[in-house]
């Protein structure tokens, strides 16, 4: 009898065993470039960011790890996104709703490129012989704002993106990393959306 329980008892740990080897065979480590989000009402509008979060380590990145001149995914992984719930203006140009991918194309001196890409694209569908296809890129752009870089007083470790509601008319998108903080603005159009409003009634 002894012996059956002793055996019932090996049975159940090696079962407690295997169970814990499967669960750790499972667990993956966490990704060095998290996903984040992002998101804020402005005016009749959801403004919404899905992004990857790398960090800088220590790194020297824009010059270095992202080469100033060449269009950047503006994050990691897969494409950095943006999405408008309604139609806006960014730079005197008209957006529709939807979703759309952000490149940046960072300078040494002089402003930085904000790219919206009308497809939602990777950067890296524009490769051509192991380069970025500056031409290509930018056939595709619905609009690229040209914004000046400024300078954080302290290193920000981790990519991030806000968005500012400003006056609830205009967002201000922000990308921040490393000592760099580049911004752009939204136009959610309250005002034409008010007036054609009025207009239906």
């Amino acid at each position: 009898m002894k012996k059956q329980n002793l055996l019932f008892i090996g049975i159940f740990f090696l079962f407690l065993f295997a169970i814990q080897v499967d669960g750790m065979a499972q667990l993956q480590a966490p990704a060095a470039s998290p996903a984040a989000s992002v998101s804020q009402n402005v005016g009749f509008t959801k403004i919404s960011i899905d992004y990857s979060s790398p960090a800088v380590k220590g790194r020297k990145i824009f010059g270095e790890i992202e080469k100033y001149g060449v269009t950047w995914r503006a994050g990691a992984n897969a494409a950095t996104m943006i999405e408008f719930s309604t139609p806006v203006s960014i730079d005197g140009k008209n957006l529709r709703a939807g979703k759309y991918s952000i490149f940046m194309t960072p300078e040494a001196n002089g402003d930085w490129t904000v790219r919206l890409n009308a497809k939602g694209n990777s950067v890296f569908n524009y490769m051509k012989d192991g380069k970025i296809d500056e031409e290509a890129l930018a056939k595709d752009d619905v609009v690229a704002v040209k914004v000046k870089a400024e300078q954080l007083p302290a290193v920000q470790e981790r990519l991030q993106y806000s968005i500012s509601a400003e006056n609830n008319k205009v967002a201000k998108i922000t990308m921040s990393w490393e000592n760099v903080s580049v911004s752009f603005m939204v136009d959610t159009q309250v005002d034409q959306k008010m007036e054609a409003f009025k207009a239906a009634f």
